[in-house]
């Protein structure tokens, strides 16, 4: 049996917790990658595996992606993520679990600071801080930093998608540009919109093919096969939805010169990212693109700035986009091992 230390994305964790309450049917994963820089901030989603022990590694691979993202972001926060396990495809989280999710939270001491991420909500949010501090993503006023960090992600992605259409197309100009987007959630569909209205051309896809229909009618796009959709003839895939989808097979079938997208942990393995080199794929690396919502959410767990001051933030994305491409220019080194040697440099790992 593998030890979880011996898991190849334990990666020096500084804490894994592993949650059971049975009066709720609770069992969650809380994993702590680095609190260097700051409480271990990275948002908690309720989803459903095939074994628990690819939930453990979601959890880890996730939280290392938060230490590095809210380094490459300059807040004052190091990495965490929580994962609930849910029963079954399509089970919806209860209160009381949420409610039990929280005194884990609580637990931690503030080593941990929660916040929403798929599968959760502003409102499972409010229940969660009925039981513990350290939590984010709270309905906020307006003008204040904080609440849904759906649409700050999608505002960032949108930012470094032109940085990497100007990188790889030479133009950050969108108009007529075919971009195929994987996900048309949050992220996935408010990336679509702000797309389209630059004037795009536009295949979406979605696992629920009813909502990325409906949006291609509001928008003006094509509607795609979700299996099909990394292979689509464009400019720029955008990956929006779940990860480890950039695969030895999926980059051989790519027709993209550019990826782009808000997705967590987009390469399923190390060599993924080399291979996107070798092919002479324009990569983002996903946490420094998809950084817009941990900045919100973490601005409003600190108290630094308001809205206006998590927008400045969000827009200094592409600069640091192209500081990795430029060392990636540099050293022949893929983007997304020079983007992990920054964030390790600024952790001090």
């Amino acid at each position: 049996m593998t030890s979880v230390w011996d898991y190849p994305d334990f990666d020096a964790h500084e804490g894994l917790h592993l949650f059971t309450d049975p009066a709720s049917g609770l069992k969650a994963v809380i994993a702590v990658h680095s609190t260097a820089l700051g409480p271990a901030a990275g948002g908690v989603r309720f989803w459903h595996y095939a074994d628990d022990s690819r939930a453990v590694t979601d959890a880890l691979r996730l939280s290392r992606g938060m230490s590095y993202k809210n380094a490459m972001a300059g807040l004052e926060l190091g990495g965490g993520k929580g994962v609930v396990l849910a029963p079954a495809p399509g089970a919806v989280i209860t209160e009381a679990q949420l409610q039990a999710f929280g005194r884990a939270v609580e637990s931690l001491g503030g080593r941990y600071v929660t916040a929403e991420d798929v599968g959760m909500s502003e409102a499972r949010m409010k229940v969660i801080a009925q039981h513990t501090r350290y939590v984010s993503g709270l309905p906020v006023a307006q003008g204040a930093a904080g609440g849904d960090p759906g649409p700050y992600t999608a505002h960032g992605v949108y930012l470094g998608v032109k940085a990497a259409a100007k990188r790889g197309l030479g133009t950050d100009d969108m108009k007529g540009v075919r971009v195929a987007i994987q996900g048309t959630g949050s992220v996935g569909g408010g990336l679509a919109r702000l797309l389209a209205k630059d004037g795009a051309v536009l295949t979406i896809a979605d696992v629920d093919r009813a909502r990325a229909e409906a949006l291609a009618a509001q928008i003006g796009a094509s509607v795609a096969a979700p299996e099909a959709i990394l292979s689509t003839d464009a400019d720029i895939v955008s990956p929006n939805a779940l990860g480890a989808i950039l695969t030895e097979t999926s980059i051989a079938q790519l027709k993209a010169r550019i990826v782009a997208g808000g997705a967590n942990n987009q390469l399923a393995t190390r060599e993924d990212g080399r291979r996107l080199h070798e092919a002479g794929v324009v990569y983002a690396p996903d946490y420094v693109i998809n950084a817009g919502g941990i900045i919100n959410v973490g601005l409003e767990y600190l108290g630094h700035g308001d809205e206006a001051e998590v927008m400045a933030r969000i827009a200094t994305i592409p600069g640091r986009l192209d500081q990795v491409w430029d060392e990636a220019a540099t050293t022949g080194d893929p983007t997304a091992d020079v983007a992990d040697r920054i964030a390790r440099r600024l952790i001090g790992r």
